[in-house]
């Protein structure tokens, strides 16, 4: 995730800089939350090289392959998020770290478009994560609901349960044909940004909400760590956050939505 820690959503006021001295680049700064970041061989980095702020983001910033053992490149400590815990999450801090020319993307200035780009192609298989963190949430709530009895019957056999059942399994269906959609797009050699946004934005609603809901099938024991759904609903909430939260999302797909109309 090529964000540092002042910028998040708004990737265009990144800090971390790289000047060029010569045939190198060398680069100070600190990111956040990169996954992977004390695993990883090696970074993508993406860097501001044009100190002026009225420069466009398009041409400002410039991305770099980082060797990980590079003098002056140091992880952070693990971070201890609230779920997907075996995610190796840190800060990177980066000082005086010199680059070589032949390590830059593409050219100087490519790197906006470089990691906008990506997004196209990461946000489907995100959103496949989300749907099938919601799928086992489903299918978790509706073991239990077999089993468990209450009023002398499963609750599965309660018209409230069941119909909640119903309402996970309609999402997660359409969670699943959303990313497919968005995937297909690109075997289609096609640009996905609208599908892409919406398959991310929706699977990680619904992987949230079916969690939520699983919990509640399982009544008090949801609320336990003994049982599995508490875990679930910690690990969905990330999917609202990154590769683009929630709300980027929307504003991703009012644009491109209004874009067709205004053609």
């Amino acid at each position: 995730s090529p964000q540092c820690k002042t910028s998040g959503s708004d990737v265009a006021n990144i800090k971390t800089r790289a000047v060029k001295v010569g045939d190198e680049y060398v680069v100070n700064g600190q990111k956040m939350w990169i996954t992977n970041g004390g695993k990883a061989n090696w970074y993508f980095l993406l860097a501001r090289t044009n100190p002026d702020p009225k420069c466009p983001a398009s041409k400002a910033f410039t991305g770099f392959i980082v060797e990980a053992d590079t003098p002056g490149l140091t992880p952070g400590r693990k971070e201890m998020n609230m779920g997907q815990r075996c995610s190796d999450t840190r800060g990177i801090t980066f000082e005086d770290v010199r680059i070589p020319k032949e390590n830059v993307l593409i050219g100087e200035g490519a790197g906006f478009k470089i990691a906008m780009g990506a997004f196209d192609n990461t946000r489907p298989p995100v959103a496949a994560g989300a749907t099938g963190l919601a799928q086992r949430a489903l299918d978790e709530a509706t073991n239990y609901a077999l089993e468990r009895k209450t009023f002398g019957k499963a609750i599965a056999d309660h018209q409230a349960v069941s119909f909640l059942l119903a309402e996970m399994a309609m999402k997660v269906e359409l969670a699943r044909m959303a990313y497919q959609r968005s995937a297909w797009e690109v075997d289609q050699g096609r640009r996905n940004t609208y599908y892409a946004s919406i398959a991310k934005a929706f699977a990680g609603d619904i992987a949230n909400q079916v969690a939520t809901d699983a919990v509640q099938v399982f009544g008090g024991n949801g609320f336990n760590s003994e049982y599995p759904v508490e875990k679930l609903m910690r690990d969905a909430k990330i999917y609202q956050i990154y590769e683009g939260t929630a709300q980027i999302q929307r504003i991703i797909i009012a644009r491109e939505h209004l874009g067709r109309f205004k053609k």
